[in-house]
């Protein structure tokens, strides 16, 4: 059991729900001003994609990733940020031809992947530690070894704690071995991450399998999508760990009704409470995470 949580909400992603929800974050105003509210409602991390505000498609443009730091630097809002760096793996298999990238592909090399870290050093950047088919079409999510280190290894000159992202038993095989090698500092941070087709299921069995894993003295926290979200707030904590809610995961706060970021983290931390257990302030996650605090 755990009795001081971190929570992170994961604001908007860049999935496919704009047009499933009335109001995805797709600005960077709406995405800092989610991100804000979340940390308002007691989310000590925020984990901010971007979409491109014409289309609402998920993005990796530096400058829409610098007006959504900026402006929630400027609200004098305390909360750690953590920017993706999961944009530029994205490969789509042409049916005809799979030797042939599809629509949808957008493959780039390590450094290009994190000049937004490089430019706004947030406190913390995510690592997908494997690829794997994401979803039931032709899209894979592309994280190998090679691209993965050199992404770490900058972490580290940068000072930017990884979130060590693991959606099945083999990514997070891999994250132990960077967390080995010493490319990733103690504590690590991982992110167990269940329920996303074909990773790792969303259920208590998985989720214990996973955590019986971690080395001594990491810090973790886990999710699930859909309607697992809130069970595996409270799984997570049972099992020692922090906890992770937002429109990237779930757009639903019971069935049929339409959740807002803020409304999220709001039941996050009502469970939390439930089971005798606290959110911990930005402050206080900064601390146990061994942050360091960027600009």
């Amino acid at each position: 059991m755990n009795y001081e949580v971190i929570v992170t909400c994961a604001v908007t992603g860049a999935g496919d729900t704009v047009g499933r929800h009335p109001a995805i974050p797709i600005t960077p105003k709406q995405i800092a001003d989610a991100a804000i509210d979340a940390a308002k409602a007691g989310a000590a991390i925020v984990h901010c994609h971007v979409r491109d505000p014409k289309t609402g498609k998920g993005g990796r443009d530096p400058a829409l990733y610098r007006e959504v730091v900026e402006r929630i630097r400027g609200s004098g809002v305390d909360v750690v940020i953590n920017l993706t760096c999961g944009m530029g793996g994205d490969l789509t298999v042409d049916d005809d031809d799979p030797s042939r990238p599809g629509p949808g592909t957008d493959l780039v090399d390590a450094r290009t992947r994190i000049v937004h870290v490089e430019e706004l050093r947030p406190e913390i950047a995510t690592l997908d530690c494997g690829t794997m088919n994401f979803g039931d079409t032709n899209t894979i999510s592309v994280q190998t070894p090679n691209i993965l280190r050199a992404m770490a290894k900058r972490m580290r000159e940068l000072g930017v704690k990884p979130e060590m992202e693991v959606f099945d038993t083999g990514h997070l095989w891999f994250a132990k071995r960077l967390f080995e090698e010493g490319i990733v500092e103690a504590p690590p941070m991982f992110q167990i991450c269940l329920g996303i087709p074909w990773g790792a299921p969303a259920d208590s069995a998985t989720m214990k399998h996973m955590v019986e894993q971690l080395p001594p003295g990491a810090a973790w926290a886990g999710f699930g999508i859909s309607r697992w979200q809130m069970p595996m707030v409270a799984q997570a904590v049972l099992l020692g760990g922090h906890a992770r809610v937002g429109l990237e995961d779930n757009l639903y706060l019971e069935k049929g009704v339409f959740a807002s970021n803020a409304q999220l983290v709001e039941k996050a931390v009502r469970i939390i409470r439930e089971l005798g257990a606290r959110p911990c302030t930005a402050a206080e996650a900064r601390q146990k995470l061994k942050l360091n605090k960027q600009r």
